[in-house]
C-alpha cells in the first residue's frame, strides 16, 4: 500500500511543470492608463531589459516617464496560500505612491467559502493611494473576513513589488570612484548638459534690447552644466590638485555645480558683487526654486580634459543639499534680460548613472504575518494551554486511563471545548485544503511566511505533525478537529437517549475505508489542473459550513452536513471513518510515527475480542492489532486494558490469585 501511495503520488508530481508555464503579456495602453489615473489611452509601454514583468510608462509627446507598473508574478513570483501564481498589475508613480493595482490571476481556496472574485479585486483596489516603502500597516483595506491568509499574501506582493517599483534611480552622488577620461568621454557617460542660443534667435527674442544684438550667425550662449563632486568628473575637468581645493572649500552640507558658458551674454553679469545673488541662474527641483549665492562661488579657469572646448567663463556654485538634490534631476534657466524683456534659457539635466551610487530600496513594509500573531495573542495562549493539556495526557496517558471516571470526564471536556472554543469561537479548523497548498508549496517554493498568517491553524499543523512521530494521526483527529468532537458528542447524546448503535461488519467496514483515500487522491490529484475544480471536490468535507462559516450557509450545504450528523448518531464518527479526506491525509504518514504507546497483551484479539468490541472508530482488528491509520486514539481500549473489573485477562489473573 505504501509504495502504490508513493508511485501515485510520484506521477502526481510530474505533472508539476505544467502549472508553473505562466506568463503574464504586457498590459495595454488602456490597462496602463486606467491604472495610473491617466485620461485616455495615449501611452507608450516600454519593457524594463533588466527586470521581467516590470514597464515604464511614458508620456507619448515629452518622453517622460509618468509611472512605473510591475506583475507580481513575474517580478516576485508570488504564490498564493493555493501555491499557485498570484497575479496583480501593481502601478506607482514617479513619487512613489501606488496609483492603482488590478488582480489578474488567482486560484485561491477562498472561493470556497463564499467570497466572490469580486470581492477580492475590492481589496485589491483599495491599495490605491498607499506610499510604497512607508509603514502603511494602518492604512492597508481591512482584510476579508474568513480569507486572513489570501488576504496577507496579497497584501505582501502588491506591497513588496510597488516597493520595487518605487526604488530611486540613484542612492547619491558617487564622490570616490575615478575613471580617467577625455571631454568627449564624460559627455558620453552623461557629464553634462548643454545648450546653445545663436544670436539670430537671441534678437528676435529681444528686438527692443540696447544695444541691439546682432542679427547674424554667431553665439548668444552657449552654455554647459554638471556637478563636480564626482572625481571622475572634477578630477578630470580640473586636475587632481585644484579638483581637492575646489571641494576642500565648499561650505558644509554643499554640492558643487558647474556652470561654463561662452558667447555674448554671460552667465554670472556683474550685479551679483552688489547683491551677493546670481540672479541670472536658478535651479528647479519638484516645487523648490533655488539662486545661487556668491557665498560658496568659486571662478574657474580653463578646463584640463582633453577635447574640453575654450570658455568664456567657468563658474562653481555651493548648492545646500537641503534644498536641492543635485543627484536627482532638476532645471537650470539662466536669463537674459535687456529693456525689461526677459529671455529665459531652460536647460534640463540629470547627471548619468556612471557617477551615482547603486539605488538602496525603501525599507520594506512589515511582513503581513507579524500582525496576524500579535491580533491574535489571547487565543494563541489559550491554544497552547490546550495543546499542553492534550501533551500531559497523552504523555502520561497511563495514569489517565487508569482512571476510567477522570478520562471520560476529561475526554468529553476536552471534546467540548474543542468544539465550541477552538471550532466555534476561533474557527480553527483543519482542511484538506491546507495539505493540498502545503504540497504546492513545496513543489513550487516553499515560504514559511504564507502559512505564518494565521497563526491558529499553524500551530496545529506544527502540534499535528509532532504528534504524528509520537502517537500518530489520532492527536488531531480523536482530540483536536473541531467537527471530529461535534460527531462524537452528538453519539453519545443519541447513546444517551437509547438510539441502538449499527454494528458495521468487519468486511464491509475495511472496503469502506476506500472511499476516503480515493477521495483525498483524486482532490490532490485534480489541483494540479484546476485548483478551482479541487476545491469543489473539497466541499466533501463538511468541516467549512459546519465550522468555519458556523452552519451560515445555502441549504444544500446545512443537509450535506445534517447528513453526516444523522448517520453518525447510528454509527459513531462515521465520517471520520469512511469519508474523510483530511483524515486519510494525515493516515498516509501515520505509519511512520516513532513510538507505540498504546499498550497489547498476547491474549488480546485471541483470548479476549473486549477492546475491538469497544473501539469507536474499529481501528482494531479481530486478531487484536491496532490499526495506526484508523485510530484515533481516544484511549478507550487502554481504559479497559488497566481495568481489573473488565478486562479479561486481568479478571482471570485476580480469580487465580
Amino acid at each position: 500500500m505504501r509504495l502504490k501511495t508513493l508511485a501515485i503520488l510520484t506521477v502526481i508530481a510530474s505533472l508539476w511543470g505544467a502549472s508553473l508555464a505562466w506568463a503574464q503579456g504586457a498590459p495595454d495602453a488602456a490597462q496602463a492608463a486606467r491604472l495610473l489615473g491617466v485620461s485616455g489611452t495615449d501611452v507608450l509601454l516600454q519593457q524594463d531589459v533588466d527586470t521581467p514583468g516590470e514597464w515604464q510608462v511614458l508620456d507619448p509627446e515629452s518622453r517622460d516617464v509618468i509611472g512605473q507598473i510591475g506583475s507580481t508574478w513575474e517580478m516576485l513570483h508570488a504564490t498564493g496560500y493555493s501555491g499557485k501564481p498570484l497575479d496583480i498589475l501593481v502601478a506607482v508613480d514617479p513619487s512613489g505612491t501606488i496609483t492603482g493595482a488590478e488582480l489578474i490571476a488567482h486560484a485561491e481556496p477562498i472561493l470556497t467559502l463564499g467570497i466572490s472574485d469580486q470581492d477580492i479585486a475590492a481589496y485589491v483596489d483599495g491599495f490605491a493611494g498607499l506610499r510604497a516603502g512607508e509603514d502603511t500597516q494602518s492604512q492597508v483595506p481591512d482584510i476579508i473576513s474568513r480569507a486572513t491568509v489570501s488576504t496577507g499574501v496579497i497584501r505582501d506582493a502588491i506591497l513588496h513589488t510597488a516597493r520595487l517599483l518605487a526604488t530611486p534611480d540613484h542612492g547619491g552622488l558617487d564622490r570616490v570612484s575615478y575613471t580617467p577620461a577625455s571631454w568627449a568621454g564624460l559627455e558620453r557617460m552623461g557629464a553634462f548638459a548643454h545648450t546653445r542660443v545663436s544670436l539670430r534667435a537671441a534678437a528676435v527674442a529681444l528686438p527692443d534690447a540696447r544695444p541691439p544684438i546682432p542679427d547674424k550667425d554667431g553665439t548668444f550662449l552657449e552654455v554647459w552644466i554638471s556637478v563636480l563632486d564626482p572625481a571622475t568628473i572634477g578630477q578630470n575637468l580640473l586636475g587632481p590638485a585644484t579638483f581637492r581645493r575646489a571641494i576642500a572649500a565648499l561650505p558644509a552640507d554643499h554640492d558643487a555645480l558647474l556652470i561654463a558658458s561662452r558667447g555674448l551674454h554671460s552667465h554670472r553679469g556683474t550685479a551679483w558683487r552688489r547683491s551677493g545673488v546670481f540672479d541670472r541662474v536658478t535651479l528647479a527641483q519638484d516645487a523648490v526654486s533655488f539662486v545661487p549665492l556668491a557665498e560658496g562661488y568659486q571662478r574657474l579657469g580653463q578646463f584640463d580634459a582633453e577635447g574640453a572646448p575654450q570658455v568664456k567663463e567657468a563658474s562653481l556654485f555651493a548648492i545646500p543639499r537641503d534644498r536641492i538634490d543635485i543627484a536627482r534631476p532638476f532645471t537650470v534657466t539662466i536669463t537674459a534680460t535687456r529693456d525689461a524683456v526677459t529671455l529665459p534659457i531652460p536647460l534640463p539635466f540629470a547627471l548619468g548613472e556612471t557617477f551615482l551610487h547603486p539605488a538602496a530600496p525603501p525599507p520594506a513594509p512589515p511582513p503581513a504575518w507579524r500582525a496576524a500573531w500579535e491580533a491574535k495573542t489571547v487565543p494563541l495562549i489559550t491554544l497552547g494551554i490546550m495543546l499542553g493539556t492534550l501533551f500531559v495526557i497523552l504523555f502520561f496517558q497511563d495514569a489517565f486511563v487508569k482512571r476510567p471516571r477522570l478520562w471520560l470526564w476529561g475526554r468529553t471536556a476536552f471534546l467540548l471545548t474543542t468544539f465550541l472554543w477552538l471550532g466555534m469561537g476561533l474557527g480553527a479548523q483543519l482542511s484538506v485544503v491546507q495539505v493540498v497548498a502545503f504540497f504546492h508549496a513545496l513543489l513550487s517554493g516553499f515560504r514559511w511566511e504564507v502559512f505564518l498568517l494565521e497563526p491558529l491553524i499553524f500551530c496545529l499543523w506544527g502540534f499535528t505533525a509532532l504528534g504524528l512521530l509520537f502517537w500518530g494521526r489520532g492527536v488531531f483527529c480523536g482530540w483536536l478537529c473541531p467537527f471530529g468532537a461535534l460527531q462524537e458528542l452528538t453519539n453519545q447524546a443519541a447513546q444517551k437517549l437509547g438510539i441502538k448503535q449499527i454494528a458495521v461488519p468487519n468486511a464491509v467496514h475495511e472496503r469502506l475505508w476506500v472511499i476516503k483515500y480515493t477521495l483525498f487522491l483524486a482532490i490532490l490529484a485534480l489541483s494540479f489542473y484546476a485548483m478551482k475544480d479541487a476545491l469543489i471536490l473539497a466541499e466533501a468535507e463538511p468541516f467549512k459550513t459546519a465550522i468555519s462559516l458556523r452552519f451560515v450557509r445555502a441549504w444544500p450545504f446545512l443537509l450535506f452536513v445534517g447528513l453526516i450528523l444523522t448517520v453518525g448518531l447510528y454509527v459513531e464518527r462515521a465520517y471520520c471513518r469512511y469519508l474523510c479526506p483530511l483524515g486519510a491525509a494525515l493516515a498516509i504518514p501515520a505509519k511512520l510515527k516513532i513510538f507505540d504507546w498504546l499498550r497489547r497483551r498476547p491474549q488480546c484479539g485471541r483470548e479476549c475480542r473486549l477492546c475491538e468490541q469497544n473501539c469507536t472508530v474499529g481501528a482494531i482488528d479481530p486478531l487484536g492489532r491496532i490499526n495506526p491509520n484508523e485510530c484515533i486514539l481516544c484511549l478507550r481500549c487502554q481504559m479497559i486494558f488497566h481495568e481489573p473489573h473488565t478486562c479479561t485477562v486481568l479478571k482471570r489473573r485476580n480469580r487465580a490469585a
